[in-house]
Formats: C-alpha cells, structure tokens, sequence
C-alpha cells in the first residue's frame, strides 16, 4: 500500500533521472535491477528500501535527503510563498528539463552570459512574471 512518501521519493527519483538524461534501463542497469522495478519506484506502487535508495542516491550523484527534500513544513522549498519559487510542476515538463539539460551542457562562459540574460529579462518583467500560483 503506498503512502504520499512513496510517491514523494518516487516522484523525486523521476525527476533527477530525467534531468540526467537517463533512461529507466540505464538507471536501473547502474544499480542491478529491472527497469520494471524503476517505474514501480517512480510511480509509488514498491517501497524503496534503504539500501537500494543509497545505490539510486549515487547512480544520481545526490545525497540521500534530496529524496525527501520538500516533504516537510520546516523544508525550505515546502513552505516558501516568496514569488521568486517557481511551482513545483515547472520542475515535471519536458521543456523544463531540456532547458536545465542544454544549460548545463555550456561551459562555464556561456553559461555565466546566458544566466546574466535571463536575470535581465526577468528583472524588466517582474511585475507581470509570476511563477507560483496564488
């Protein structure tokens, strides 16, 4: 029977996987189980044990408590009201993770120009730009 922290951890697991560009075999693969085993984590329908969620945790290049990071009222990115938090289904769309996955696929040079740029940009449409819903 899964409870909201299976799919808290699982939904978690889905979203580094993909933003590492990974494929549910390749994971599953670094870590000596079946892909099949990867969706049931992803969607909450198995439990990860603790050990198997310290071997995600590497294959992810995460520490362990990202897994969990949100699930609290005393986290940070759980009770945050500042416009400046972007909701969290921003973080699940495709486009999301292409744009983090290009971003980080620049040097550093690039990459310092373009954040410059879209700080710019954000600064000139700060009143009309709000990223969480009310």
């Amino acid at each position: 029977m899964t409870n909201d922290i299976d799919l808290h951890v699982g939904k978690r697991l889905r979203r580094r996987r993909r933003l590492l560009g990974l494929t549910q075999q390749s994971l599953a693969e670094q870590v000596g189980i079946r892909f099949q085993q990867i969706q049931k984590y992803e969607c909450g329908a198995n439990r990860v044990s603790a050990a198997r969620l310290f071997e995600l945790s590497e294959a992810l290049s995460v520490p362990i408590q990202y897994f969990y990071e949100g699930l609290s009222e005393n986290d940070p990115i759980y009770g945050e009201t500042d416009a400046s938090i972007i909701a969290p289904d921003v973080l699940s769309k495709k486009e999301t993770m292409d744009l983090v996955r290009a971003y980080y696929s620049m040097g550093e040079g690039p990459r310092k120009h373009l954040l410059d740029l879209a700080k710019s940009l954000e600064a000139g449409s700060k009143p009309s730009l709000r990223l969480v819903s009310p």
